[in-house]
């Protein structure tokens, strides 16, 4: 499979690295001279949410409204995990007796 640059032909020597940005100026392709590329998602706030690369590792995050990171994972296997769970309507047992968690 040919890489964007091999596609479109890009002259490296005269052009430099290609970078593709999206409407808000966010790379979301890069590419070298090596064949090395990189292909990422953003959000709306402009927050990398997906990256994938041409030796096959990804990452993807997930953000919450203030812009903290609240979730990463990547392919080699490491997640990090701080989002908020609900415990509503979860069932606990105290005692042999089972009871319906509600927000208060």
């Amino acid at each position: 499979m040919k890489t964007i640059a091999q596609q479109i032909n890009w002259d490296f020597k005269a052009n430099g690295n290609l970078e593709i940005k999206n409407n808000n100026g966010n790379i979301i392709y890069y590419e070298n001279s090596y064949e090395f590329w990189v292909k990422r998602e953003c959000n709306s706030q402009g927050k990398e949410i997906y990256s994938e690369t041409s030796n096959g590792d990804w990452d993807r995050s997930q953000y919450d409204s203030e812009g903290n990171q609240i979730y990463y994972e990547h392919s080699h296997g490491l997640i990090i995990d701080n989002r908020p769970y609900s415990c509503e309507n979860k069932v606990i047992e105290i005692d042999g007796v089972e009871y319906t968690l509600t927000k208060v």
